[in-house]
């Protein structure tokens, strides 16, 4: 059986590859949630939505850890210099 979804088991850092985006994300998490706060969704259609959202999210706090990790390494560095 074919399953149209992605491979969640692999590491969200993973899946940041292949020009993702950030701000296209976040547009991506905000009208899902515009999608479910219209109330014209069927409930199922609503859960999916739902796990999107956090997957997207999910991501979006990977890319955000992952540059703060980046910034204060940076910062570590001119620190020793």
């Amino acid at each position: 059986m074919s399953d149209s979804k992605p491979d969640n088991s692999e590491h969200p850092s993973t899946r940041l590859q292949d020009g993702w985006r950030y701000e296209t994300t976040v547009k991506k998490i905000e009208a899902a949630i515009a999608q479910i706060e219209s109330g014209e969704l069927d409930l199922a259609d609503v859960f999916d939505q739902f796990s999107e959202a956090i997957e997207d999210l999910r991501l979006c706090e990977t890319f955000l850890s992952d540059r703060q990790q980046q910034v204060d390494l940076l910062i570590e560095t001119l620190s020793e210099g």
